[in-house]
């Protein structure tokens, strides 16, 4: 019985692994640097992209190789303030860029208190 449960499992497990979808961050990313510079908040010049934090809070499967992505991006700049942001757009494997980003920035914080 419990080799069953453990074939089964394995047999899952790589099922499972592919649901979270592809790994496209960088569209998000770079539409909402230019969405901050364009509305005024930061010139992503000023920004230390190395610093960059990255966490993809969903990926949801809309269809076939379709899927719209949730990412939470924590921006810093050069002197000392974090830019806390969250996205949404529709991905997929063959082009991450399948939608426009939706943009929400929810804190805008200066760190060197």
């Amino acid at each position: 019985m419990k080799k069953n449960l453990l074939t089964i499992l394995l047999g899952i497990f790589p099922i499972m692994c592919l649901a979270k979808g592809p790994d496209c961050h960088n569209w998000p990313m770079n539409m909402t640097e230019m969405w901050m510079r364009s509305a005024g908040i930061v010139d992503f010049k000023n920004l230390n992209i190395p610093k960059t934090k990255i966490t993809l809070l969903a990926s949801e499967k809309k269809g076939k190789d379709l899927y719209t992505q949730v990412y939470h991006f924590v921006f810093y700049d050069k002197k000392g303030k974090s830019y806390e942001v969250i996205t949404t757009n529709e991905a997929s494997y063959e082009e991450c860029s399948m939608s426009q980003v939706n943009s929400y920035l929810i804190s805008k914080r200066d760190i060197n208190y």
